[in-house]
């Protein structure tokens, strides 16, 4: 959040803002607005509520709840998406400034609370942009129009010979600004909903911010330090709080807790063991104490014994062995998607391809350990924190405390990393819990250890992955076969995930990028719920999610398909990518389909030099993706160039060339950033992340053991974007799941040996090697 940015919160008893945190806005101003426009998704309405202002106005003219405007011109724009260091927060107030006509030294953000006004507050799968530019722009659109109605009436002219440009309406030589507007009597307009829906927006080639450098609204303060992460948050009289993690995640039953030695600690308060209704941590035990030091002391000398649950006897590899057992029954699972000639289409082929591919489970392991602050106030349960998903904790929260919705307050904070692991905001149902038997505000803070401990990691996966050939070596039909633990399975009851054709529930983001756009003849994309995995640890949303699995294994499977047959890899997979059929792509999400993403290819592999000689022990590797879901595809292609160590089996990646289309750029530095992150991360996965869940727990809990990818082993990145005028689409995620396969295949073009799980260690490239001679 910017240093000048305000937060907003809703008009409650409890509505009393934290003493050293940023004041929130002016909240009644929402009860003399002249109209609201409520908007969710694309579709939108505007209610008329009329209002006499005052001989001098308004203080703020809001034409939309999304953003007001005040006598100065100043323009604060409502964020409802987190902020977890991708600046969302500027991308969406650039949407609403360009449309709005503003200057951008005039803009401010307002990262807002909890309250159903904005509607599902969600922010992941690389959605935001791509969900809140139509809103956006509409709400600036309408203010617009309000403003240049209201100016012309000021200047005794007609609307039509009036324009709007940074901040004010001109006509002739005369001009006002909107802040004198405002001051001058707020403009009234109504819309019906019809009207509001033919709004025209702004063609491509008027706009003035969108798609132009900027300076990111946020960057000040995170750099001046007075941005205030969770984990900063504080009330007067608070108490501490560090959890006891038990050896399970589900089904662990306290039987003693032994706090004689943790009395000796100064500032050690109790040993609580939690009742939770909402299961959501059972078998914890939390130490309370009167500073954050005297509470992780107490709690490492408290003793508690444990039945731990099942899943003590459940490690990784039984879950991959489930999973097997599990691809290995032909029917079975969800079948995404089931072309019937797929079985006719594998009796025919004169030539098949099987393969299967594994991954590890992974940790989000972000900077800012997971914490809450949790208080009651006036009848109000107030919850500050950060979080990625406000709308769905609530009735979590609601559950434990045995209280309704409308009675608890999710304050808004920035977020020192999420990368998924704040979707599931479960670390604020225990100091809610604490703070309503105590009857005082509780900080929870986790540790390192007890955050990774009590991670929802990305689950372990295997798959299997086959393609049919014809006598002429064209491809004829091709099945993908993924188990992996479900998250969505976990966070939502079944009836509200997705249905296959035929009705099946499913977890999009434990198949999606399965569902590929290669032409490849009858298809079938299977999706399979590791009940194993469900059941032993809560599988979570991390960045980029099942094509962080699907694409390696789908990416892997295509460079092997073109070696088996002789071809070009990159040309192997132009020529699947025809644009035939369904993959030819429909507007407005995906103009132009299959082709835009052989075009992204194409560029990346002339970029990398594809085809030339390389020095010994140095290969290229290709991969090409479609972000996250068919519904939203950013085109998404990657070589890497890779240089391995034949005596120690060590891969060095020494360069990425990565090209992107993701339509419209709405923030250049943003997305370039994103692609940046998300590119690093991936190498990081491919080579270095990864832990190994053993009788219940991850083996890993702190850096020590678990090494993310270092400074010292970045390669050179060369990004470029397609020029384009699409429809934006998500940048948050797509590069992550490219540059895996695209290591693998370069291994194989330096080495001849083929690696088909992940991460891919020094130790596995040996093998390989001497498996090799």
């Amino acid at each position: 959040m910017s240093a000048s940015a305000t937060q907003s919160s809703r008009p409650r008893p409890s509505q009393e803002r934290l003493p050293a945190m940023a004041k929130p806005n002016n909240q009644s101003a929402l009860s003399r607005r002249m109209f609201l426009i409520g908007i969710a998704g694309t579709a939108a309405t505007f209610a008329f509520a009329p209002e006499t202002a005052t001989a001098q106005g308004p203080a703020l003219f809001e034409p939309t709840i999304w953003y007001s405007v005040d006598r100065d011109g100043i323009v604060t724009v409502n964020i409802a998406r987190a902020e977890m260091g991708q600046h969302i927060g500027t991308a969406i107030a650039r949407i609403l400034a360009d449309e709005l006509e503003l200057e951008w030294s005039n803009v401010r953000i307002s990262m807002v609370d909890a309250d159903p006004k904005w509607g599902v507050m969600v922010t992941g799968g690389s959605k935001s942009v791509w969900l809140d530019f139509p809103t956006y722009s509409r709400a600036g659109a309408a203010g617009r129009i309000a403003l240049v109605e209201a100016g012309a009436n000021l200047l005794g002219v007609s609307p039509s010979q009036c324009v709007a440009r940074q901040g004010a309406v001109f006509a002739a030589n005369r001009s006002i600004s909107y802040g004198e507007i405002i001051g001058r009597g707020e403009p009234a307009r109504k819309f019906t909903p019809e009207e509001l829906a033919r709004l025209p927006i702004k063609s491509p080639s008027t706009r003035q911010l969108i798609g132009k450098k900027a300076d990111a609204l946020d960057i000040p303060a995170k750099i001046n330090g007075t941005a205030r992460y969770g984990i900063d948050a504080a009330v007067p009289g608070m108490v501490y709080a560090r959890p006891k993690i038990p050896p399970t995640r589900y089904g662990s039953v306290v039987r003693t807790v032994d706090d004689s030695a943790a009395k000796r600690v100064k500032g050690y308060l109790a040993s609580l063991v939690l009742e939770d209704p909402s299961n959501t941590v059972p078998g914890w035990v939390v130490v309370c104490a009167t500073s954050y030091p005297a509470a992780i002391r107490a709690a490492d000398l408290v003793k508690v014994d444990w039945t731990a649950g099942v899943a003590a006897q459940v490690s990784e590899q039984d879950i991959l062995d489930y999973g097997a057992r599990q691809i290995a029954v032909p029917r079975g699972g969800a079948l995404v998607v089931d072309d019937p000639d797929v079985d006719s289409a594998f009796r025919a082929a004169v030539s098949t391809l099987e393969r299967t591919y594994t991954t590890r489970s992974v940790l989000h392991a972000q900077l800012e350990p997971v914490n809450a602050l949790a208080f009651e106030k006036d009848g109000h349960f107030e919850i500050h924190t950060g979080s990625q998903a406000q709308s769905t904790i609530l009735p979590v929260l609601a559950q434990a405390l045995g209280l309704p919705q409308d009675r608890i307050i999710m304050r808004t904070y920035p977020m020192g990393g999420a990368f998924g692991r704040r979707l599931n905001t479960d670390y604020a149902v225990p100091a809610a819990l604490v703070a309503k038997v105590l009857g005082k505000p509780v900080k929870l803070v986790l540790t390192r250890p007890d955050d990774m401990r009590f991670d929802s990691f990305r689950s372990p996966s295997i798959q299997t992955l086959r393609l049919a050939f014809d006598q002429q070596g064209k491809v004829t039909g091709m099945e993908h076969h993924a188990s992996a633990g479900w998250p969505t399975g976990v966070y939502v009851a079944p009836a509200n995930m997705p249905k296959t054709p035929d009705g099946t529930p499913y977890d999009p983001f434990a198949i999606d990028g399965a569902d590929h756009w290669y032409s490849v003849g009858a298809q079938r994309v299977r999706a399979l719920s590791n009940d194993l995995a469900n059941t032993a640890f809560r599988p979570g949303y991390l960045r980029a999610v099942s094509p962080g699995w699907t694409n390696w294994a789908a990416e892997s499977f295509m460079d092997e398909a073109a070696r088996m047959v002789g071809a070009d890899a990159v040309a192997f997979r132009i020529g699947l990518l025809d644009g035939a059929g369904r993959n030819a792509g429909a507007s407005p999400n995906a103009t132009g389909g299959a082709k835009r993403q052989a075009a992204v290819l194409r560029r990346a592999a002339e970029k990398a030099g594809w085809g030339a000689a390389m020095p010994t022990g140095t290969g290229l590797g290709v991969a090409t993706t479609f972000g996250q879901a068919r519904s939203m595809p950013t085109w998404t292609a990657c070589v890497a160039r890779v240089r391995i160590d034949r005596g120690s089996g060590a891969v060095s990646v020494e360069k990425l060339t990565i090209v992107v289309d993701a339509g419209t750029l709405i923030h250049p530095d943003g997305a370039l950033a994103q692609v940046e992150g998300g590119a690093l991360w991936g190498l990081s996965m491919a080579l270095h992340e990864g832990t190994e869940f053993h009788k219940g727990q991850v083996k890993d809990t702190n850096f020590h053991s678990y090494t993310p990818l270092r400074m010292g082993d970045a390669p050179e990145l060369d990004i470029e974007f397609i020029e384009s005028t699409e429809t934006p689409v998500g940048l948050g995620e797509p590069g992550t799941t490219v540059v895996a396969p695209a290591i693998g295949n370069a291994i194989f073009a330096a080495t001849g040996v083929r690696l088909r799980h992940l991460p891919i260690r020094p130790a596995a490239v040996l093998a390989a090697l001497a498996s090799k001679k």
